[in-house]
Formats: C-alpha cells, structure tokens, sequence
C-alpha cells in the first residue's frame, strides 16, 4: 500500500516543471496570433480611410434626408391643390388659371393643332416640272399658278382631235344638207340617155325577132341583140333608182353615224384639253404653303404613285382645329358646341377662343379613348403667326357652357 501511494503523488519540482512549460506555449499562441506592427504612414493611410468612410455615409444620410422631405412636401401641396380646385377657393397666377376661377373647367387636355382642311397639290398629268412657284411659309390665293409641266405632247393631241372635228363635222354638214341640184340634174341626164338607148335597142329587138322568124337572121345574132335589150333594161332600172335616192339625200342612219362621229371626236378634243389645262397646277383655295415635295426638272406620274405624290401641302391656317383624345370616363363632360380655352405650349400666354366642333363616332380602343376636334377661334392678324400646325396645345372645357348661349350636357338636342 506504501507502494502505491508513493507512485500516485507527484513531486512538488515536477509540478513546477510543468506549469512553466505550458504558459510557454501558451504565450507562444498569444504571439503568433498578435498583428504585425506598421509604421507611422500605415497609421496616417488607415485613419484617412476612416474619415472618407464617415463622410461617405454622412452624405448618403443627408441626401436620404433630402429626398424623404421633398417627397413630404410634393404630397402636400398635392393633397392642397386638390383640396383648393374641389372648394374653388385657391387664386390662380396664370392666365388658364384666372379663367378657370371665372367660368370654372370640366375638363383640361392637351392636344395637337391641325388645320380643318390640309390639302396635297398633286399633278393630274405626268411630266417634266418645267417651272415651280412654291416657297414655304408663302400665302397664295385661291387660282395662283404653283407649277407648270411640259405640255408638247398634250399640245399636239388637242391640235389632232380638233382636225379630227374638223372632218367629221363636214361629213355630217354633207350628209345633212343632201344632194346638190346640180348632182340631181347629173342623175336625171344619166337616165335620159339610158332610155334612149333602150327605145333604139327595143327597135332592133323587135327587127331581129322578125328577121328570125324568116330565117334571114341566125339564131346567135338575135341572142346577141336580145343580150344587149335586156342590159339596157337593167341600167335603165338602175339609173331611176340612184336619182330617186339623189332626191331623197342620204339614209337617216348614216346621219346618226356621222353624228355619233362628231360626238366622239368632241370628247377626245375636250380630254386633250383637259389635259393642256392641266399642265399648269393652280392654288384650289387661299392657304399658305406649309411643306415643299419637288423641285425643278423632277419627273412627276400621278398613275406610278397612285394619286399619293404631291409637289406641295397647303392649308389655310385661319381654320384651325386641336386634335384630342379624350378618355371614355370623362368623354361625359364633353359635348358638341362646348366652349373651350385654347392655349399653345409654346405661347401659354395667349389664350384662343373655341368650341367643341365634333365628336368622332368611333373610339379608339388601344388608347381607351374617343378623338374629339375644337374649332379655334384665329384673329386675321394672327394668322400663321402663333398657331402653326403639330404645335402642342392645352384645351380648357368650359362646365355647361355652349356657344352662342349657356347650356348643360344633358339639355342639348
């Protein structure tokens, strides 16, 4: 048992032994876990980073600030604006807005300025621009000359078809006057001298029947002479029927054919003519030219283009409209005859008188809307000044407001 004991207790210079040994190792593990020590600019470079990390989210922070309180502000002056347009209590700083305090506004859209009618001067014939009066901007009257085509080819067919006219008018004029006298004296001598040959052939007819009957003639002379009684006969015949038909004058139908000639020949003549005429392209209306499509020396065919090939596009810019698209939901507040606030993007200053000329019978179903057209009102000394067409404009409805006189929707007829 002592035995035992003395194994099992250990030594006091053992256990001192081997506490050192493993506060060595343990401070061995301390210093290879420490960081290698920098010198002063490695210090300066890592405070320096510090400092831009600070201010880099300083930054962020204000902006995100920023941002949340503008967007605080836009959404109350909204919920005020709507407030004040639904109480109509708030005073407006724009013209637009003066007037909607006065006469108060349904609705407000924007639109396109187009004219009322816009036109394609477009060739009738083909050719060679020979000479061209088409500058833009420029105001014409209704009967100016825009341009003129090379015309020898129509010229020569009009000169032809008034030859053509020509004959066939004095062929009808024969036929309807009828035979001359002198023709019918012609016709009348003719048969005269036919008669009196045959008086002379009858005679010797009757001879040689009494000469062969004695058998004194032979029977082939007296065929001979009856041969020659029976032609004159026939010629005698023929000779009565031309002068009744030189008294007559000719057939009633071949005056209709030669009419029917003269008629014809009168068409071609006035085609021919219209083609010469349209060699030179006048202005339909007074408008002013808005766009150029040709120069000199082009080779212009309406029938290769379809009718589609223009030299200019004019329109006259008193007759002005705004092209708009209303939504279905608010298409109720609109209706035919309602007076309008017109005002360009461009001069949002100047305001126009209008009204609603039309609503279009069909809708558009990818928009979800109905085209609606507002007549603009445009003072001569304006014209083309201000409104020019595909200029953006703002259209104003007027609530219950008709022209010529005050009116709800729901009482126009």
């Amino acid at each position: 048992m002592s035995t035992i004991e003395e194994r099992s207790t250990p030594k006091p210079h053992q256990d001192g032994t081997q506490q050192n040994a493993a506060s060595e190792q343990l401070s061995e593990r301390v210093r290879s876990l420490r960081l290698p020590r920098q010198g002063a600019g490695g210090g300066s470079s890592g405070r320096r980073v510090a400092w831009v990390l600070c201010l880099l989210f300083a930054g962020s922070t204000a902006v995100l600030g920023y941002m949340l309180v503008v967007q605080q502000m836009d959404s109350a002056l909204a919920e005020s604006g709507l407030a004040a347009s639904d109480s109509s209590s708030a005073s407006a700083s724009t013209p637009a807005a003066s007037v909607a305090s006065s006469g108060g506004f349904a609705l407000e859209s924007k639109g396109y300025i187009i004219p009322a009618h816009q036109i394609l001067i477009s060739p009738k014939v083909s050719g060679m621009v020979l000479q061209l009066h088409i500058v833009e901007g420029q105001r014409v009257a209704a009967g100016d000359v825009l341009a003129e085509i090379e015309d020898i080819d129509y010229r020569a067919d009009r000169d032809r078809a008034k030859a053509m006219l020509e004959s066939a008018k004095h062929n009808l004029d024969e036929l309807e006057r009828g035979s001359r006298p002198e023709e019918i004296a012609q016709a009348r001598a003719e048969l005269a001298e036919t008669e009196a040959q045959l008086v002379e052939l009858t005679a010797d007819h009757k001879r040689s029947a009494e000469l062969l009957s004695k058998h004194v003639l032979s029977q082939e002379e007296y065929d001979s002479v009856l041969s020659q009684y029976h032609a004159m006969q026939r010629r005698v015949q023929r000779f009565e029927s031309a002068l009744k038909l030189t008294e007559e004058g000719p057939r009633i139908e071949r005056i209709n054919v030669a009419r029917a000639q003269v008629r014809q020949v009168e068409a071609e003549l006035a085609k021919a003519q219209w083609r010469l005429d349209n060699c030179i392209i006048r202005a339909p209306i007074s408008g002013t030219i808005l766009r150029k499509n040709a120069e000199e020396g082009n080779i212009v065919n309406p029938i290769a283009f379809n009718g589609s090939y223009s030299l200019c596009e004019m329109a006259d810019l008193s007759d002005l409209e705004v092209d708009l698209t209303i939504q279905e939901r608010d298409i109720r507040k609109i209706f035919k005859g309602q007076k309008c606030k017109v005002r360009a993007e461009a001069f949002l200053d100047r305001v126009y008188e209008g009204h609603v000329s039309r609503l279009m019978p069909i809708a558009d179903r990818a928009k979800g809307a109905i085209p609606v057209r507002v007549k603009v009102r445009v003072p001569a000394e304006e014209e083309g000044v201000y409104l020019k067409p595909e200029m953006g404009a703002l259209v104003s409805f007027l609530s219950g407001q008709q022209e010529g006189k005050d009116s709800k929707p729901g009482t126009q007829k």
